[in-house]
């Protein structure tokens, strides 16, 4: 992973320089660390863990050993005592307590992560992108931790019990749903965020205009965080249908640029991407994105597929559900696009969005 502030690591570095006595009562034990799903567990349990997949987005694990990474923990002076011990992502880690006493609390995945195990990508090559308020890729890299030359972050995907972890490349793009809520709250354009589709139905294409929506800088796989947002492109021609179009059409060229980065890393072609999230539901968004990818895109019937990935590795744990086999079984299709768009078109619009993209580096000095 690049060092950056992204992750919680330096947040807690942060912490126990700035505030007074906290990294004595770390050093103590009095002091502990975890992500959401650590205090999610310690209010249920009472016990102090975290799984494989929350422990790699901190900056703290060995992706190969599975535990806390001593070399970093020294170099960032992050007493081991302040840590959750690293479980798999399906055990019983033990019952709750309260309202809920006695119930065994047996699962436990990053948020991506578990999107990408509800969408049952579980051969190696198998991908889903999820359009939130950003958009996360994430590829099944199989049993092995790849590091990425492209621009990636190499994660680990899942870890079942006493099985081998399963690893995955993952691209993080910062605003994708999100610029529909700028365009809604910012510019005043829509009233609603569903409105956006129908008003970027009133034009045929975006006019010439490109969005790059890099408002705090570019994720992956640039990571430039002096980059800024920009539009280009405008002529006196352009309309707020033309906005709305560019707007969705940057969520689109953004996963096209991240599955660049991942079939370049991984060597893979992909022949298909599942897709989840509150963005699948813009009929216009899911057909542009299959037209720019040049692959079919597939939304499953439960779209909160995050949810669901959770609820597969809990059911796991305690033996309702066998195996993976099982979980492929309870999986549907609800609608699936194929790519309908010209090749000679699709590179130039490409073309044309990374020039955009180099309009916004070094923005910030």
């Amino acid at each position: 992973m690049p060092l950056a502030t992204y992750f919680s690591g330096p947040k807690i570095k942060w912490i126990l320089d700035q505030v007074p006595e906290a990294r004595k009562k770390a050093e103590n034990g009095e002091l502990l660390f975890g992500n959401i799903d650590t205090w999610f567990i310690w209010n249920l349990t009472g016990i102090h863990i975290t799984d494989v997949t929350n422990a790699s987005r901190t900056l703290l694990m060995n992706l190969n050993s599975l535990d806390w990474d001593e070399e970093i923990l020294t170099l960032l002076d992050i007493p081991r005592a302040m840590l959750p011990k690293i479980c798999s992502s399906s055990e019983i880690y033990g019952e709750a307590r309260g309202l809920l006493q006695g119930v065994p609390v047996g699962g436990d995945l990053g948020d991506q992560q578990a999107a990408l195990f509800g969408q049952t990508c579980f051969n190696p090559g198998e991908a889903k992108n999820t359009y939130g308020t950003g958009c996360f890729m994430l590829l099944n890299m199989g049993e092995l931790p790849v590091p990425s030359n492209s621009g990636l972050l190499t994660t680990v995907g899942y870890k079942i019990g006493q099985q081998r972890a399963v690893y995955a490349l993952e691209g993080s793009i910062a605003i994708a749903g999100a610029l529909v809520q700028w365009l809604r709250d910012n510019l005043g354009l829509v009233s609603q965020s569903a409105e956006v589709e129908a008003l970027a139905r009133t034009v045929e294409d975006n006019g010439g205009i490109y969005f790059v929506p890099a408002f705090s800088g570019l994720f992956a796989p640039y990571w430039k965080s002096d980059a800024r947002g920009v539009i280009v492109g405008l002529t006196r021609f352009i309309n707020k249908g033309h906005i709305a179009r560019a707007v969705l059409e940057a969520t689109a060229y953004q996963t096209r640029e991240v599955l660049d980065a991942m079939e370049k890393d991984s060597g893979v072609r992909l022949k298909a991407l599942k897709v989840d999230g509150g963005m699948v539901f813009n009929e216009l968004l899911m057909q542009f994105q299959a037209d720019i990818l040049d692959v079919p895109v597939i939304r499953p019937q439960v779209a909160e597929t995050t949810a669901l990935g959770a609820a597969y590795v809990a059911g796991l744990a305690v033996d309702f559900w066998k195996n993976l086999d099982e979980l492929r079984l309870n999986w549907g299709k609800d609608k699936e696009w194929t790519p309908q768009m010209e090749a000679s078109w699709r590179d130039k619009l490409y073309t044309d969005w990374k020039k955009a993209v180099t309009r916004t580096f070094d923005w910030v000095e």
